[in-house]
């Protein structure tokens, strides 16, 4: 019933306004979660802008064991008797896709001294890893590793991150964020020619 000159009543559209509400909500946690990897990255370009000069430590290098690309199982005392920088990366990550062509370049120029990059992808799927590597040429071992093992184990909480492993095995050397191909002839080529 209408009063004279008045609108009638509409029923109101409560459930077309939380179906928005709810739809907000959803595309805002999305947006959420889907920045967290870039503030990942995020933070190592900043703290790599800060000081590039690696961390002198000395510890025995946990002994990583996950599959290659090929899936079949590697650790990272196969390498003993060599130099080892292990590089913590993602594929996603904007530093570590910075840092790879100069890593890539390093290792081509000091592998004949026993020096290896071992790769160790953070949490993508084996056949996103194979694709980069293959796109982007790498020549040194690539290790995916879709549950964190070696994330977890070596602490690994910023994205790149590198160890310098000597040929006995110890950690001597660690920084997070992209690295110069001077950075690493001025900190690990010394460790190689030892």
């Amino acid at each position: 019933m209408t009063v004279e000159g008045s609108q009638p009543e509409r029923p109101k559209p409560q459930g077309f306004i939380l179906f928005v509400v709810g739809l907000g909500l959803i595309l805002v946690a999305l947006a959420a979660f889907l920045a967290i990897p870039q503030a990942k990255a995020e933070v190592a370009q900043v703290s790599s802008s800060v000081s590039l000069q690696p961390k002198s430590v000395n510890y025995p290098a946990p002994d990583v064991q996950l599959t290659d690309l090929d899936g079949k199982p590697v650790a990272l005392t196969d390498y003993l008797g060599q130099v080892v920088l292990y590089n913590a990366w993602a594929t996603w990550c904007p530093p570590c896709k910075e840092e790879m062509p100069t890593l890539n370049a390093y290792y081509l120029d000091h592998k004949q001294e026993g020096f290896v990059v071992v790769a160790i992808e953070d949490g993508e799927p084996v056949e996103e890893v194979r694709q980069y590597a293959i796109d982007n040429n790498l020549a040194f071992p690539v290790w995916p590793d879709p549950k964190w093992v070696a994330t977890v184990t070596f602490k690994t909480d910023v994205l790149p991150t590198s160890f310098v492993i000597d040929r006995s095995g110890q950690v001597l050397l660690t920084w997070s964020g992209p690295i110069s191909r001077a950075t690493l002839e001025k900190y690990v080529t010394p460790i190689i020619r030892r």
